[in-house]
């Protein structure tokens, strides 16, 4: 056989090859993409797991999978993967050969840098022939999504005033008596209702004794976050840092203040991701399921003004029913803010402030 007929063939079977690949190469080929947890705290190690499959004859010789993540998720370094990182995303690449009817699973480990929510939403796939002339590209539409919760603070590393409720016994923090709960007897003073005596202690110790009344613990607890780093600021936050800290800040105050039992809500003038442009606003409950709620409100909230703080706090005038605890985590006060922080306490609401300090501010005041 002459090297023209040679020639020939080869050429044929490339092209049928090529031609063969360019209609079956992702046929029937599966790709799923799941993290090993719906939600973890920032910090915390994850898997990111892909799982690939090949159901039909035809081999695939090659395949790469592409894909865009917020640097907030940082990839170790693996075999068989490639990360192009820029300011904000990174493009990861995955490289696969598949034969007949075989399944690849493979697990990337997955550091959680930053707290949010981020979602992989999509992929593409790309596969061809033996000699790559006739490349398949297909975009993929997946639902994979993490949440990476506020990262832990220790509550004693969170300066609270040194006045605050918070720094005694969770249940004795409100000084209002409850007619249902007596703690003993005490002598007379003068101003004791007269309702409140009680005779039979008076007979026995001689002088006039009233009942001593518990503290009542009726009371809602709503944690309050001002988006907003400098009162000259516009919608961008320019200390992304300090508002970060101030959710932290705000997460280990509701889990503690829930795992004592205590009705918990959180408010911020903030934005959430998919959440229109209303503030963020989760009235006080208790329970497990509400921190759940927190957490996870708290991972979806994006550094983006929705309105003013006083404003916020305008609206929780407006709106604030019983007799609440108003904790308003903050990195300034304005007069417009103080007008409406009197007006809450005007209605009959507890009002603290934490105000967020940056930590060269820290140290020098406490130089």
């Amino acid at each position: 056989m002459s090297i023209h007929w040679l020639l020939f063939v080869l050429v044929l079977v490339l092209a049928a090859q090529a031609y063969l690949y360019r209609k079956r190469a992702l046929a029937r080929v599966g790709y799923e993409r799941y993290f090993s947890a719906e939600s973890c705290f920032e910090g915390d190690e994850v898997q990111l797991i892909e799982r690939i499959s090949n159901r039909k004859l035809l081999p695939v010789p090659w395949l790469r999978l592409e894909a865009l993540m917020h640097i907030g998720l940082r990839f170790e370094r693996q075999h068989n993967l490639s990360i192009n990182s820029g300011e904000f995303y990174q493009s990861h690449q995955s490289f696969f050969s598949l034969l007949p009817y075989t399944q690849i699973v493979r697990r990337h480990q997955i550091r959680c840098i930053r707290r949010g929510c981020y979602d992989l939403s999509s992929a593409t796939m790309t596969s061809g022939d033996l000699i790559g002339m006739s490349p398949v590209v297909k975009r993929l539409s997946l639902n994979c999504r993490l949440l990476v919760y506020p990262r832990p603070v220790a509550l004693e590393a969170i300066p609270l005033p040194s006045h605050s409720w918070l720094g005694d016994l969770i249940v004795k923090r409100w000084i209002v008596d409850d007619p249902f709960l007596v703690a003993g007897v005490r002598e007379y003073r003068y101003g004791d209702s007269l309702n409140r005596i009680n005779w039979k202690a008076t007979a026995r110790s001689g002088g006039l004794q009233v009942r001593q009344h518990d503290f009542t613990a009726d009371h809602r607890l709503m944690i309050c976050l001002n988006i907003d780093n400098d009162e000259k600021q516009w919608d961008a936050v320019t200390d992304p840092e300090l508002i970060e800290q101030g959710i932290a800040y705000a997460a280990e105050i509701g889990r503690y203040t829930l795992g004592q039992g205590v009705p918990t809500g959180f408010g911020c003038n903030g934005l959430l991701t998919d959440g229109g442009q209303e503030p963020v606003r989760i009235a006080a409950q208790s329970g497990n399921m509400q921190l759940t709620a927190l957490y996870e409100t708290m991972a979806l909230l994006l550094l983006e003004r929705s309105v003013t703080f006083d404003d916020f706090l305008a609206l929780e005038a407006e709106q604030s029913g019983q007799a609440t605890d108003y904790l308003l985590i903050t990195a300034y006060v304005d007069a417009k803010m103080q007008r409406q922080i009197d007006k809450l306490r005007e209605l009959g609401h507890a009002v603290e402030l934490l105000m967020l300090r940056r930590e060269e501010e820290a140290s020098h005041e406490g130089a």
